[in-house]
């Protein structure tokens, strides 16, 4: 028998509620997703003045991050790098832009967050800062 770390609502709205609040610093709008560890959505905001086409990215950035076990743009920079399509893992919800980070016990991926809206940059930062409250 398998026992098996999930991440529980509870833990992906700490998450959400910690990237907003630092939004609404005055950071601008966003999207901010968390999955599970297949990359099924858990918990998801869009604060005030995120560009729609954000929704999507940040569910598909947490997505593919929580599938492959990595940041989604080091995933994006390999496909650039290599020259290999992101339509090779057979599902088109996969991207290559920063902003996915994969949130890891024990060792094992539980789950990721995806944000989008901001330059890509902070992005990365919020992501990375949402899946380091999870120990």
């Amino acid at each position: 028998m398998n026992q098996v770390t999930t991440l529980s609502l509870t833990d992906a709205q700490k998450i959400v509620a910690a990237i907003q609040a630092e939004l609404e610093k005055g950071k601008g709008g966003a999207a901010i997703a968390v999955v599970d560890a297949h990359g099924e959505l858990i918990a998801f905001a869009r604060t005030d003045s995120c560009p729609l086409p954000s929704i999507n990215n940040a569910i598909n950035k947490a997505f593919t991050s929580a599938r492959q076990g990595q940041e989604s743009k080091a995933i994006g920079n390999s496909s650039r790098e290599k020259g290999w399509p992101l339509t090779n893992f057979g599902d088109l919800h996969y991207i290559g832009w920063g902003g996915g980070v994969p949130i890891f016990h024990d060792g094992k991926v539980i789950g990721a967050v995806g944000v989008s809206g901001l330059p890509e940059a902070e992005d990365i930062v919020l992501a990375t800062m949402g899946a380091g409250l999870i120990k």
